[in-house]
């Protein structure tokens, strides 16, 4: 028998600590296997963002490649081509272009 069908099977007098134990199993699993690893992907997101620097070449999330100009507490200004700059808000950058090279 694995571990999984000895927690689910309740005991011969429908003991309430079951239910309990079932529930912090349930919720246990969940917390390690998805809410914590993306906590650590957003924390790491967030570092890289933190890191940039004027001069970097980034992506935002609309999938749009330029080069930091400037760079306000909210926002960065991103010249995309020769005069063409756009402001962008810092939470939309996805990355710089650097590492988005190394991923593929």
């Amino acid at each position: 028998m694995n571990l999984l069908s000895i927690l689910l099977q309740t005991p011969a007098g429908g003991s309430q600590w079951s239910g309990i134990l079932m529930m912090v199993v349930i919720v246990a699993i969940f917390y390690f296997f998805m809410i914590r690893p993306q906590q650590k992907k957003q924390k790491e997101i967030q570092k890289s963002r933190e890191a940039l620097k004027t001069g970097d070449k980034v992506i935002t999330a609309g999938g749009i490649y330029g080069k930091i100009k400037e760079i306000g507490d909210t926002y960065m200004l991103i010249e995309v081509a020769d005069g063409v700059r756009i402001r962008v808000d810092k939470t939309s950058i996805f990355a710089s272009a650097e590492d988005a090279q190394q991923q593929k």
